[in-house]
């Protein structure tokens, strides 16, 4: 396949026209931009005593509504492509020490909280969380619930594995108030499972999706990955065919994130990657047969039906990215508890201990368990804010910022709009005197635009810090 080769794809209503060669100038290294300042300009000067006063002072005036995350890190076995902070277990005999120490952290974090404020979100990541039991899991969100008020319509969601994923979790989520459900299914193709590590089969995929949907679960999402071993563009079309078959209401195709030289297991697929072009062709593909079949592309990797609340909230400008990705709950204080978890209060990120012995020895201790964070500067939240206007609504209003902050948004920005100026020559972006635009074809890289706004993006090829951007 040549640099010219061209994929017409439909976004947005617009059909654009995808080159080779358009992806191969964009495709470096860069944030996904869960946070700003990203996580590698985080300081350890930022500890418990810091992270104490963002959550006492996150009381004032007129508190925001909480979103909480908890991490539960367990798994039975390692994906090769895996790039989340897990621990493999295979005995299950660390379940119950991990827990009474998460709700030892728990109930020390509530105590900071005004019981007024409402839980709008509430989510289970991993790891596995279906690793534990179904009434280990319905002890913990009872002890949660104890401690903090959640709103009648509160999202709470749960990620799952369909291997070890049981009907009786399944029926115990359901009934303690889950009404979301994220699973891992990566490719359907069974070589690629196998290279890969992760063998599970497409029937066991469906039989657990309706089951959810028997249950009543509001919202079903799924996860895949583009870019593993021994994928090629006929064969993943054929797993698209597939969930497309199932019908989540979301779907995530997540580029791989090929990060050897910080997740050792990936090094084993280096030779199995499927070449650029190869590549380039599965992305195009995905976008055209997800948004042939109905989905809108929100952008970063994700789709969704025009009725989900995903669209309905990018549509209306309200749309918000965190540590779990797009979010619809803007304006909440994310609180986070378990091993690496990750809070995000105001003007402050903080990030607990990713070693489990030093997360429980600060536990039980008494101390907030808090290894780093950040408090932002005023240019930090000016830059946050533009660069997730980019991300969550692939627009800019110039007029609002300069209002809003008291800038010559043009002044302030000089240098972002000099780097932005050759992507709008490539078509990806509409520069006016009050509104920076993607367009259809530059939803493809979001990232992309918005990395000129990122005063710390300084990559460095002798020190690999990100993923590629497509």
């Amino acid at each position: 396949m040549s640099d010219e080769t061209v994929h017409d794809i439909t976004i947005g209503g617009q059909t654009v026209h995808l080159t080779a060669d358009l992806l191969h100038r964009y495709d470096v290294p860069g944030p996904r931009y869960t946070s700003y300042p990203t996580a590698p300009q985080w300081s350890d000067d930022f500890g418990p005593d810091d992270y104490d006063q963002v959550l006492t002072s996150s009381n004032d005036g007129e508190p925001r509504p909480l979103s909480l995350y908890m991490h539960l890190p367990f798994c039975e076995q390692m994906c090769l492509f895996c790039g989340c902070n897990i621990i493999v277990r295979r005995q299950h005999d660390w379940a119950e020490p991990y827990l009474a120490t998460l709700k030892r952290d728990i109930a020390r974090i509530a105590d900071r909280i005004d019981p007024s404020r409402r839980v709008v979100q509430f989510h289970w990541g991993g790891g596995t969380p279906t690793y534990f039991t179904p009434e280990q899991l319905e002890d913990l969100f009872t002890f949660t619930r104890e401690r903090f008020t959640f709103a009648d319509d509160a999202e709470i969601g749960v990620e799952i594995d369909p291997r070890v994923t049981t009907p009786e979790h399944l029926t115990a989520l359901r009934q303690m108030g889950f009404n979301r459900l994220s699973m891992g299914v990566q490719d359907f193709n069974p070589q690629v499972q196998q290279a890969v590590k992760r063998v599970q089969p497409y029937e066991q995929v469906a039989a657990m999706i309706a089951r959810c949907r028997d249950l009543g679960f509001d919202s079903i999402n799924t996860d895949l990955i583009y870019g593993l071993p021994l994928q090629t563009a006929a064969s993943f079309a054929a797993t698209l065919d597939q969930l497309i078959e199932l019908g989540p209401d979301r779907a995530a195709v997540f580029n791989f994130g090929f990060v050897p030289w910080i997740k050792r297991q990936q090094r084993a697929l280096t030779d199995l990657l499927p070449a650029p072009s190869e590549k380039f062709d599965i992305f195009a593909g995905t976008i055209a047969r997800l948004t042939g079949a109905g989905y809108t592309y929100v952008g970063m990797d994700n789709f969704a039906r025009p009725d989900d609340e995903l669209c309905v909230e990018q549509r209306a400008g309200t749309l918000h990215r965190n540590f779990q990705g797009y979010t619809t709950k803007a304006g909440a204080d994310l609180i986070a508890f378990g091993v690496t978890g990750i809070a995000e209060l105001g003007r402050a990120y903080a990030q607990n201990f990713r070693d489990l012995d030093a997360w429980r020895d600060a536990v039980d201790a008494g101390r907030l368990p808090v290894m780093r964070g950040a408090l932002l500067s005023d240019d930090d939240v000016i830059r946050r804010d533009a660069i997730m206007s980019i991300l969550c609504g692939t627009a800019l209003d110039k007029e609002r910022f300069s209002r809003q902050y008291g800038i010559d948004f043009d002044v302030y920005f000089a240098d972002a709009l000099a780097r932005l100026a050759p992507l709008a020559d490539d078509g990806l972006v509409e520069l006016t005197d009050t509104h920076i635009c993607a367009t259809g074809l530059g939803r493809i890289f979001l990232r992309n635009i918005a990395m000129p706004f990122d005063a710390y993006y300084n990559p460095s090829p002798d020190k690999p810090m990100y993923s590629r951007t497509l």
